[in-house]
């Protein structure tokens, strides 16, 4: 094919570009304009900006843009269809059909573990997903949810549109606090309350600020939650592992830690779904009453079946509690909302820091939560999700005894998982997940959420799934178990553990 016009004739009598891959004409070589637009394209499908499926600009359009003539255009087109990178396709234009041919690249190094094991496995796909912390999402009250926003969209002004208080929208901090007040007993007013984009923010601004006031040393639950330690230890927190046992953190261990501080989930304590007793619960806030700092992450606290609320420690001692919630469990963790009480020595300092943050959460969806728990909504949802769950729960328990006979049962009164223990056992718990992963059913080893060596065992989640689909993912599990190295199942006795019998703890 011949050399177009443009190739003989230099110089161009005004700037051009296009906005399509950023194309300056400029830049092109004397007399070498259509080899730098063919090179150009041919990068650009290579690197993987104009990717397989893309179109081209048409060339009457493209040439226009660099004006240039059409045939140059057309020929650099031409050169990416004769190598197969391109073709025509009549109306639809000129699309992008596969990369150019290219030599084996060195090995790039290992990308960086940013997010841990945890991250990790929530990007696997799966058959049955059985992993802890994840609601119920077909749940969702869409239909209340946009009756919501639209009555908040037709009351909005204008400049309701501009940026609001990083603290968080008045109406639902007023909202939250109400919330608190019927459902945890916690009396705030709505001008302690901080809005957060979710727990792991509020670990993460508390983490700043004691970090800014002398605090270096945190204690956490062993086992407690991997990614609430590794959201402190990002702030660069170091952690301390405490013991839990059947009556919650060992407080004694607490005060020979140093720390000054403890995170803790003292209603239903993840994983083991132990609730923190009355007298530790005395001895800890006696702890705080000598300086140190609690911070209260109520995971879990609305779901609850078989047995009495249990009060916040917040509502005991607020000066010398943090007090951290969301809707995460409740409605979506993809909604990235919850709610930050602390004492008033540190409030100043928590609220610049999400101000410097982020500016303060999105202010549309704070109205519709807000509206969502003046109106009622909220409760009428938490009712109808705790009667699911609870089914769910059944089911799992049912499971568990037919085919993981072996499993001690934990924590089975509250929340929206179980953890399973083989006590005695000769496995790695990692070991039983990945076979169980093997067979398209995802869950956590507890050992991801340890300290200290322990029993193996597995975090269940049971909100997610159907009561068919917990069925099977239990029965897969059982599968796995028994085709691990000596058989698995061949170190425990064989005995059948009925809901509620000897083999369940109800925490």
């Amino acid at each position: 094919m011949s050399r177009s016009k443009d190739d003989r004739v230099q110089g161009a009598k005004s700037p051009s570009g296009s906005d399509f891959l950023q194309l300056d004409i400029g830049q092109a070589p004397p007399g070498g304009r259509t080899d730098w637009l063919a090179g150009r394209l041919r990068a650009a499908i290579a690197d993987g900006t104009l990717p397989v499926g893309s179109r081209l600009p048409a060339s009457r359009v493209l040439a226009a843009e660099l004006r240039v003539s059409r045939g140059l255009v057309t020929e650099a087109y031409q050169r990416l269809a004769e190598t197969g990178q391109v073709a025509g396709r009549g109306r639809g234009g000129t699309v992008v059909v596969a990369p150019p041919p290219a030599a084996a690249p060195a090995a790039p190094p290992p990308a960086p573990d940013r997010g841990g094991p945890v991250d990790a496995l929530r990007a696997v796909p799966c058959r049955i997903d059985l992993s802890p912390g994840v609601p119920d999402l077909t749940a969702f009250p869409r239909t209340a949810w946009i009756r919501a926003e639209r009555r908040v969209l037709a009351a909005l002004t204008p400049a309701d549109f501009g940026y609001g208080n990083p603290q968080g929208a008045p109406a639902l901090r007023e909202a939250v606090a109400g919330w608190l007040a019927r459902n945890r007993g916690i009396r705030a007013d709505p001008d302690e309350v901080v809005i957060v984009a979710g727990v792991a923010q509020a670990l993460g601004l508390l983490a700043q600020v004691l970090r800014e006031q002398g605090v270096h040393r945190i204690a956490v639950e062993d086992p407690g939650s991997l990614g609430a330690r590794q959201q402190l230890e990002y702030g660069r927190m170091e952690t301390v592992p405490v013991r839990v046992d059947e009556a919650g953190l060992d407080v004694a261990g607490l005060r020979a830690s140093g720390a000054g501080a403890v995170l803790l989930t003292p209603a239903h304590q993840f994983p083991t779904g132990v609730v923190l007793d009355g007298e530790r619960r005395r001895d800890l806030l006696a702890w705080a009453a000598g300086g140190g700092l609690v911070i209260e992450d109520d995971y879990d606290a609305e779901h609850r079946y078989d047995r009495a609320p249990v009060p916040a420690l917040r509502a005991l001692m607020p000066e010398g509690v943090c007090y951290a919630g969301s809707v995460s469990k409740l409605l979506a963790p993809a909604l990235r909302l919850g709610w930050l009480l602390v004492p008033p020595r540190l409030r100043d300092a928590v609220s610049a820091a999400k101000r410097y943050a982020d500016l303060g959460n999105p202010v549309l969806a704070q109205l519709v939560l807000a509206r969502l728990m003046d109106s009622g909504e909220l409760e009428r949802h938490l009712r109808f999700v705790r009667r699911r769950h609870r089914r769910r729960r059944d089911a799992m328990l049912r499971a568990v005894a037919e085919h993981l006979p072996e499993a001690r049962v934990h924590g089975a009164a509250a929340g929206l998982h179980l953890m399973v223990t083989f006590d005695g056992a000769g496995f790695d718990d990692t070991d039983l997940a990945s076979a169980g992963l093997d067979l398209g059913v995802k869950t956590h080893p507890l050992s991801w959420h340890r300290h200290r060596p322990g029993p193996p065992g597995l975090i269940l989640g049971y909100a997610a799934g159907t009561a068919g689909e917990i069925e099977d993912g239990i029965a897969a599990l059982g599968t796995a178990l028994g085709g691990l190295p000596d058989g698995g199942r061949k170190v425990f006795p064989r005995r059948r553990q009925p809901p509620g019998g000897q083999g369940v703890v109800r925490g």
